[in-house]
């Protein structure tokens, strides 16, 4: 009888956990990705490396952050990467600000609109030694991606080889 009682109230406990996990929206933040990268807790916090703006059919605008490992080997200039390193994509939409336009007296200022997704290079030479030692994942709206997107991550990054499969330069 005591084990039940001990059993149930496990179990009460561990669902209001979820329950609290759900509601507080960290579920997202615990979400994995085909191939294994989950979305690391306070990504959003990291220091920024650069702002890109992708054109044609894309037509974003890109933050590109780096936690403190990343951001260590891209300020000593230091390739290749060392295991560790994770670099976070944050794309929106390219928009026309036209409350900025109506103080330029022109059309001249773009801000982020919606958001697109959330893209994450993880280094780990071991686990991703078939693709240079980095593991790819892309989330929208706090899920991943299949891996059959995935599967284009690295062809893409292959001209980057020589810096690491890293497209970004870093911006200090």
């Amino acid at each position: 009888m005591r084990r039940i009682a001990c059993f149930l109230g496990a179990f009460v406990a561990l669902g209001g956990e979820v329950v609290y996990t759900a509601a507080s929206g960290q579920a997202n933040e615990r979400a994995a990705s085909e191939l294994g990268v989950k979305l690391p807790p306070g990504y959003r916090d990291w220091k920024l490396i650069s702002v890109a703006h992708e054109a044609g059919k894309n037509n974003d605008l890109r933050a590109i952050l780096g936690n403190d490992v990343a951001l260590k080997s891209y300020r000593e200039g230091k390739l290749p990467f060392p295991d560790g390193a994770v670099i976070a994509r944050l794309a929106w939409s390219y928009t026309s600000s036209e409350e900025n336009n109506k103080v330029f007296g022109q059309d001249q200022s773009f801000v982020a609109g919606p958001p697109i997704n959330v893209q994450f290079m993880v280094k780990d030479s071991a686990k991703y030694a078939a693709t240079g030692g980095w593991g790819f994942a892309q989330f929208k709206d706090g899920k991943p991606d299949d891996k059959a997107l995935l599967s284009t991550c690295f062809p893409c990054h292959v001209p980057a080889k020589a810096r690491d499969y890293l497209f970004t330069q870093y911006a200090p």
